[in-house]
């Protein structure tokens, strides 16, 4: 194997040239000439792993040459139209949902939606909304993970309350709680998206996945009595006093505390918040993840999973062998070891894949595979444009301290709405 390092694209670019020498299993493919593959996955964990993904995709197609160049990860954003218009690889990363769009509606990402016909369809099932527009794929999903509500199982059971199952008996959960001194639920808005990921779980909930996804692409308007009777909900737990106080000054990380002391009995959470919360001290005996439960029992359950995801660029010289490593990157094999504890830590997309022996990507993955029925959000900041995202998660983070100020918020936002789209 030969390895070559040159600066390309950024200054925290390199590129990686892997001739493998290995002769791995035959492959149903002959491929050959180069492969090039762009990657944003430039932090320790995430680079190994992709660095395994050329290296065992070369040992299967030992005539084709690999370059692999991986860019910074914030570098990459502002890059990506450049190199997708002026020097496009065969093989990109990216993000599914909204964040696609630009690029599918610019004709720079190529309609991979063969490879999308039988087995696919089924055993990537859970996104495959998040991966269409138009009616077409535009692009494959190798790893997501589930948001849902940790909480304290051992306060739980202290109080004699189980995982809610539906939206009353979350409220009475909260009412147990509060008449004894803890707060519902611990939350830091500093940031403004931890407030999102309440208004996206709520509106799902309320309106179903359909609708929300309408709204983040500003088909609906933010006065619809719809949208209205999602605050409604909402606001039933901010009156109640469900969340900690002074939950502005807090980042996500800055509310963990809360719930490790025991101050607040739950976090609506992606699972990245499983490890800082383990390492805080509190043990699997007393940590549970509950899926966020049904609000209105016509719309299907659909969960938030941001998903991480590989595209061909439409300029890609070498589709043929673009198209077979996205076929790669899909199956059950690669997603599982890619997603190991070891590696991402993160989901599988692929429902034929095995999750490490862990309790909360478990549970993340049998909710993300099999109970997910409405689809699969990418979350609101994903989902609806940038400038959108901003005013309305600053709508939301006021909203959650001064609820009185809904109508001037929703007004506030429906004008954005016409603005931006």
């Amino acid at each position: 194997m030969t390895i070559k390092h040159s600066a390309a694209l950024a200054a925290l670019a390199v590129t990686t040239a892997l001739g493998t020498g290995a002769l791995a299993e035959s492959h149903e493919m002959a491929l050959s000439g180069e492969l090039k593959i762009f990657s944003d996955m430039s932090n320790p964990a995430p680079r190994a792993v992709m660095e395994g993904m050329v290296e065992r995709f070369g040992e299967m197609h030992p005539d084709l040459e690999i370059e692999l160049t991986i860019i910074d990860r914030e570098a990459y954003k502002t890059q990506i139209r450049n190199f997708l218009t002026a020097n496009p690889p065969d093989v990109a990363n990216w993000y599914a949902g909204n964040r696609m769009a630009p690029y599918v509606d610019a004709g720079l990402f190529e309609d991979v939606s063969d490879l999308w016909e039988g087995e696919l369809s089924e055993t990537l099932a859970s996104t495959k909304g998040a991966m269409t527009l138009d009616g077409k794929q535009w692009g494959v999903p190798y790893t997501y993970y589930q948001w849902g509500i940790y909480y304290r199982e051992d306060i739980y059971a202290e109080h004699g309350l189980e995982e809610p199952q539906d939206w009353e008996q979350l409220k009475s959960n909260c009412q147990t709680l509060l008449d004894n001194g803890i707060k519902c639920f611990t939350i830091g808005t500093k940031f403004l998206w931890t407030a999102a990921g309440w208004f996206d779980y709520l509106n799902m909930r309320t309106n179903g996945y359909d609708f929300h996804m309408a709204l983040t692409a500003g088909e609906v308007e933010w006065t619809d009595d719809r949208v209205k009777q999602t605050f409604a909900n909402w606001r039933e737990l901010i009156d109640m006093g469900a969340f900690i106080d002074d939950h502005t000054a807090y980042s996500w990380q800055e509310a963990l505390p809360f719930m490790v002391n025991g101050e607040a009995a739950a976090y609506l959470m992606g699972n990245f918040a499983v490890a800082p919360l383990r390492e805080a001290g509190l043990s699997d005996e007393q940590l549970a993840y509950a899926q966020f439960p049904a609000i209105n029992p016509d719309v299907e359950l659909a969960e938030d999973a941001p998903t991480d995801t590989f595209h061909i660029p439409a300029g890609a010289e070498n589709k043929e062998a673009a198209r077979a490593f996205l076929k790669f990157v899909t199956s059950a094999e690669n997603q599982t070891t890619i997603n190991a504890g070891d590696a991402l830590g993160q989901l599988p997309v692929n429902s034929q894949s095995s999750v490490d022996d862990d309790e909360f990507l478990k549970e993340g993955f049998e909710t993300l595979s099999s109970n997910s029925p409405g689809g699969v959000a990418q979350f609101f900041d994903r989902d609806a444009p940038a400038e959108m995202a901003k005013v309305a998660m600053e709508g939301f983070q006021e909203f959650m301290v001064k609820p009185d100020n809904i109508d001037r918020i929703l007004d506030k936002l429906e004008r954005a709405r016409q603005r931006i789209y």
